[in-house]
């Protein structure tokens, strides 16, 4: 099935309203629902797949959110993974994640849509994205991704 790139997340306002009321909100799982609208402007389900990681940045950006967190299996992210210069990176700018993907560091398939959301986050606005497992002891620990 198509991947369509996220443009928004629908019901943000809810969101937002149980943020505000004291709830924990887990939202955006799985990447969302695919939604398209018709002629007439009524939205219809589509059969597509949603990336988790592009749906979160877009709903941690429409909410305001500072940090944005991408939970993964792994401590760090890696630069030439799986060859013997490989080495992990502690930070990046914006501008690094964006070269990085551009000479190709990151498969679509697994670390890539994790910086490019973390990218798109601090391009945004955010103040940092951190990729990480959920063993990581502090905001800081993984691969934190920096405005330029």
């Amino acid at each position: 099935v198509p991947s369509p790139y996220p443009l928004r997340v629908l019901n943000v306002a809810s969101v937002n309203a149980l943020i505000n009321a004291g709830f924990l909100v887990i939202a955006a799982g799985g990447g969302g629902v695919p939604v398209a609208r018709n002629a007439d402007g009524k939205l219809r389900g589509v059969e597509a797949v949603i990336d988790k990681d592009l749906a979160s940045s877009k709903l941690a950006s429409a909410i305001g959110a500072e940090i944005l967190y991408i939970w993964t299996d792994i401590d760090r992210v890696f630069l030439n993974f799986g060859k013997p210069n490989e080495r992990s990176i502690d930070k990046m700018t914006a501008d690094d994640a964006e070269r990085y993907l551009a000479e190709g560091h990151f498969s679509k398939g697994s670390m890539g849509p994790k910086i490019r959301a973390g990218l798109e986050f601090v391009r945004a606005g955010g103040a940092k994205a951190v990729v990480s497992s959920l063993d990581a002891k502090s905001e800081n620990d993984g691969t934190v991704i920096l405005p330029t």
